[in-house]
């Protein structure tokens, strides 16, 4: 007997390990609840040691059986407490004293949640270094930028992604915020009232790694069951929008007969009946994929909608794995588009030249050398555009004479400014290098953005790293007090 302990002891860690893809799926979870829950009745002496022992022993070898290729792994506890009495007797259905089905299934479904977030959180950085890695390329890179479908101003490449950035990095604070909240213990709720025994759910909680219980009884099963889902999967919603209006940009170029952002060569198709077309496969595949996750999501809402207390609508954790299998695919397929993006940055400047982009810049030269008005330097400014796009001519196309005669039939007097002045604020590169706000386009703004931006990745990383390695503190203490009572039991 006490060498077959001995054995089964020594064996403990592969099962954490097992399952098809060596994460700890339900089973391996439901497994690591029933530990927490045995050294919680011994610690209160609910049961005494020799019991203990034995429901230990016959916990272990149900765990090694499961570990075996092909065997089931049990998700729901009564089968599994079935095997159990079938090994040990009914002595070993106490290893369920104080608590149900509901507050067991809930602990073991934020447990798996838990591991998916932090899985998600790091894939999400994936992204961002991407991200962060094409815009420290692109900080004097001059792009067109876009207000309501039509060219609006310049800007600069790594200004547009480090927006893209901020929002990333938004979404990652939420993960981690959504974290404090999911990792809470329901564990000894039991169905929702707790029980008469003296069990402790801190010490359920602490050894299995939550930070606390959920407070109230009642809400740990039957109410947070609902609203942690519902957050966990907003919050990825988001990051499909997000991911939306990236695709929806780079479609934009492809319209064009010479896009300036333009996908990996490698991921684009030949049309099977028009031999000229080019397909961008990865920006409709990345489109595609932030849909279904858009629509995921909205699932995991809907069926906590319109529902009481209590239903297994909302605490089904399959919508929610739905929306995290197409977010991990998500942050896949992103990161890959960004590391394959190039600029033709000559093609890019054309389709600035092209237009009146920088007007915005030669209103403000009157405004801040000559004292103008606002509106009538934005009037000046407005009737050069008019002027040049009715003839079909670029801002570098009209001449001095057009540029002063153009001010004197608004103003009645000479241009106020040299017109020098006026074709350098016409320079995209120009414009863009005297922006002087907070969060501009300019070089020196840009790498202050930048250089925060990697250190939130760091902060997130430092994170991640401390969350995981509080659930490995915790997984060794609670395998440690159950290793003492698997090897100490008569």
């Amino acid at each position: 007997m006490q060498l077959r302990r001995m054995v089964l002891l020594a064996m403990i860690v592969p099962f954490q390990l097992a399952g098809a893809d060596d994460s700890c799926d339900f089973a391996c979870r439901l497994h690591q609840a029933n530990q927490a829950s045995l050294v919680e009745l011994l610690e209160a002496g609910l049961l005494d040691g020799g019991t203990a022992g034995r429901i230990a022993e016959t916990l272990q070898r149900v765990a090694l059986e499961q570990a075996t290729p092909g065997a089931p792994r049990w998700s729901n506890y009564l089968d599994l407490e079935r095997r159990l009495t079938e090994l040990a007797g009914p002595e070993a259905s106490r290893l369920h004293t104080g608590r149900s089905r509901q507050d067991l299934n809930e602990t073991i479904r934020r447990m798996l949640a838990r591991d998916q977030l932090l899985e998600l959180s790091e894939a999400l950085e994936g992204t961002r270094v991407a991200v962060l890695e094409l815009a420290e390329r692109g900080v004097e890179v001059v792009i067109p930028a876009y207000t309501h479908g039509v060219q609006a101003q310049p800007t600069t490449l790594a200004h547009y992604l480090l927006a893209f950035d901020a929002a990333l990095e938004r979404d990652a604070q939420r993960l981690r915020e959504a974290y404090a909240r999911l990792n809470l213990s329901p564990l000894g709720a039991a169905a929702l009232g707790t029980s008469g025994y003296p069990l402790s759910r801190e010490r359920l909680a602490e050894s299995l790694g939550f930070a606390a219980p959920v407070a109230n009884s009642f809400d740990a099963n039957l109410v947070a069951s609902m609203d942690y889902k519902v957050e966990f999967a907003s919050i990825l919603q988001a990051c499909a929008l997000q991911a939306g209006l990236f695709t929806q940009d780079l479609h934009a170029q492809y319209r064009h007969a010479r896009p300036w952002l333009l996908v990996d060569s490698a991921t684009i198709d030949i049309s099977s009946i028009m031999p000229q077309k080019r397909n961008p496969r990865s920006i409709d595949r990345l489109r595609s994929n932030a849909s279904r996750l858009l629509a995921a999501a909205q699932g995991v809402t809907l069926a906590a909608h319109n529902v009481n207390t209590g239903m297994n609508d909302y605490r089904d954790d399959e919508p929610l794995n739905a929306v995290v299998a197409e977010a991990v695919q998500l942050f896949k397929a992103w990161r890959q588009l960004v590391a394959g993006l190039g600029v033709d940055e000559a093609a890019a400047r054309e389709v600035i030249d092209a237009d009146f982009a920088t007007m915005t810049e030669v209103a403000d030269v009157l405004v801040r050398e000559a004292g103008l008005p606002f509106r009538e330097a934005h009037h000046y400014a407005s009737e050069l555009t008019d002027l040049g796009r009715a003839s079909s001519r670029a801002p570098a196309e009209l001449s001095d004479e057009e540029l002063e005669r153009t001010y004197r039939a608004l103003q009645g007097e000479s241009l106020p400014v040299p017109v020098a002045l006026i074709r350098r604020a016409m320079d995209p590169a120009g414009m863009i290098a005297g922006r002087r706000g907070l969060g501009g386009p300019q070089s020196a703004e840009v790498t202050r953005m930048l250089r925060l931006a990697r250190r939130s990745i760091e902060s997130e990383s430092a994170w991640r790293l401390a969350a995981r390695a509080s659930l490995a503190a915790a997984d060794a203490r609670r395998e440690a007090g159950f290793g003492r009572i698997l090897g100490g039991g008569d």
